[in-house]
């Protein structure tokens, strides 16, 4: 008897689009993790990485790969704990308040798995790039040089001023090898 749960190859749909790819893939096998567990990860995610105009999509495809690193079985526990931290439900704490129990639990083997994952997976979105202007390797591109590398018109003006007084000798103490100064 054929698996029901299996997707022949001549009805599986490979999208062009990664983005896609993955936004499609929401229908993939149980993670692990219950609905409010993906739930918090999410709040928690968003918290350490606070962008208001990124969509939830780039965040999303970030837990996914935090509970796929996810080799130890740590997010279970540590998931139970940070909601513990935060005195029962984390998800629903505001900004600050998630902040600050998001510091006290960062030196956790839980908290820097997610850290590690979420620092590379989300940054490393290419949605991520399009919302921040970044347009991925200079190199098949010919480099930067030319390129506007230095197109820096959201950056203020530099204030740059010649100092017109005496010259300046900056005196620097010395110590010999027994350490007293010379």
């Amino acid at each position: 008897m054929a698996d029901p749960t299996a997707v022949s190859s001549e009805t599986a749909e490979s999208p062009d689009n990664p983005v896609e790819a993955a936004t499609e893939s929401s229908a993939a096998p149980s993670t692990g993790l219950s609905a409010e567990q993906e739930a918090t990860l999410l709040r928690m995610v968003r918290v350490a990485y606070p962008h208001d105009t990124f969509p939830d999509a780039p965040y999303e495809r970030t837990v996914k790969t935090i509970v796929a690193a996810d080799g130890d079985g740590l997010l279970p526990e540590g998931l139970a704990a940070l909601d513990a931290a935060a005195g029962g439900d984390f998800a629903s704490l505001n900004e600050a308040e998630a902040t600050a129990v998001l510091e006290r639990v960062s030196q956790s083997p839980f908290f820097k798995l997610v850290h590690a994952t979420t620092v590379v997976s989300l940054y490393n979105d290419h949605e991520v790039w399009d919302l921040l202007g970044y347009e991925g390797s200079s190199f098949d591109k010919g480099g930067y040089l030319n390129r506007g590398f230095d197109d820096l018109d959201w950056l203020p003006k530099p204030r740059v001023e010649e100092y017109d007084g005496p010259p300046r000798v900056e005196l620097v103490e010395s110590s010999d090898s027994d350490g007293a100064k010379a």
